[in-house]
């Protein structure tokens, strides 16, 4: 594969054609990266989960001893097809009317198919200033494999000056986002006859009543609103994804487990929210339910957390998206990135890349044409730049 070169759209057709589904390893993807930045002499770092099933990769083009330097990150993986209505094959590139439709197009391949496409004319500059390419794993569950990478960079490598995410902005700068705490419930009850409700405790039941708990959290953040008014939907949100329970209709259920999560504004309280729903579990639903059974057992099990992305003035970051894009306006988004994790270990950091965010998650996914364009307009001007010497705006 040496020196091989390939347009930002032939990259992102190599990189749809493997489903690296959450659920899925990555290797395949991230070696074939991996050999493909090795055609151009670029140093890799495999950085891999604890059963080596899955990597990140970490790739520096300059010099590799120098601190400083621009990362550009995006992870890997893509969210299930599974039970969705496409038009085409999810994962087979396919071009109509100026839209790429595939699985992970726009969330967030297209944004890795062009850097990668932009490795030549990054190497050709020959800058004192590193680039730095960081692709993670699982950021579809929680940015699982991101903080192992953000902790390998502190720990071993040169520290970065800052980090622009390609996650779908449409190409405009985004400099703050919410964050994400996610959860599972599992509801402990005792089984009986149907006929017999007051002989078993109904775990099931139990759920529900903890749901309509979460419910009211919920309408209290609508209550409060966002005082900073950046943000759609204006307020912190709490979702409850998927539940689980019960065995036949005649059976009193004695398992039930909910999925739930919140994305809280910057200014949120975050830990009040998890200790107020832990109280009214363990104060108020738990006892009456142990008078019946005393096995009965209410266990919330943290899962992902994501600390938002807070704006702050004189940003690196921001300040070279502000130059690279003459956009002088940030937005603020309500979906989680590893920015915020970069932001947490003291390297700065924004959000700016192709296609909408509109489009990710659903059948016949997809990112145009001229979103890819201006993709490869920005990375060629940020070649430039660091050419010419600069990394800050």
């Amino acid at each position: 594969m040496t020196g091989q070169q390939f347009s930002t759209t032939e990259m992102l057709a190599r990189l749809v054609a493997f489903d690296t589904t959450s659920r899925n390893s990555n290797l395949a993807l991230i070696e074939f990266v991996r050999d493909y930045l090795a055609g151009h002499g670029v140093a890799v770092e495999l950085i891999h989960n604890e059963d080596r099933t899955k990597a990140n990769l970490y790739a520096t083009i300059g010099p590799v001893d120098r601190p400083g330097g621009i990362v550009l990150s995006g992870h890997s993986d893509v969210v299930p097809v599974d039970g969705q209505d496409w038009s085409s094959e999810p994962f087979t590139l396919d071009t109509r009317d100026g839209r790429l439709y595939g699985r992970g197009t726009a969330d967030m391949k297209g944004f890795i198919a062009a850097a990668l496409a932009h490795v030549p004319e990054f190497v050709a500059a020959r800058a004192e200033t590193p680039v730095h390419l960081a692709l993670s794993y699982d950021e579809e569950i929680g940015c699982v494999g991101v903080h192992g990478m953000v902790d390998h960079i502190r720990a071993h490598l040169p520290q970065p000056e800052l980090v622009l995410v390609g996650e779908p902005t449409e190409m405009k700068l985004v400099n703050a986002h919410k964050g994400i705490r996610s959860f599972v419930t599992e509801v402990t009850g005792s089984e009986a006859h149907s006929s017999n409700t007051h002989l078993g405790v109904n775990a099931v039941e139990v759920a529900a009543r903890l749901i309509g708990f979460l419910g009211q959290l919920r309408d209290e953040m609508q209550r409060r609103g966002d005082a900073s008014g950046r943000f759609d939907p204006p307020y912190t949100s709490v979702h409850v994804g998927v539940i689980r329970g019960g065995t036949a209709l005649n059976i009193i259920p004695r398992q039930c487990r909910f999925h739930w999560e919140f994305r809280a504004l910057p200014d949120q309280d975050e830990d009040a929210i998890i200790e107020r729903f832990n109280r009214f579990a363990c104060e108020e639903v738990l006892p009456p339910l142990r008078e019946v059974a005393a096995d009965a057992d209410i266990q919330t099990i943290a899962q992902a957390a994501v600390p938002p992305l807070v704006p702050f003035d004189d940003c690196p970051a921001e300040a070279l998206v502000r130059a690279l894009t003459g956009d002088n306006a940030p937005l603020a988004v309500s979906y989680g990135t590893e920015a915020g994790i970069f932001q947490h270990a003291d390297i700065p950091a924004v959000i700016c890349g192709p296609g909408s965010i509109e489009q990710a998650h659903k059948p016949d996914e997809f990112v145009t044409v001229a979103q890819l364009d201006a993709c490869d307009r920005f990375l060629s001007r940020l070649a430039a730049h660091i050419a010419a010497g600069g990394t800050e705006g």
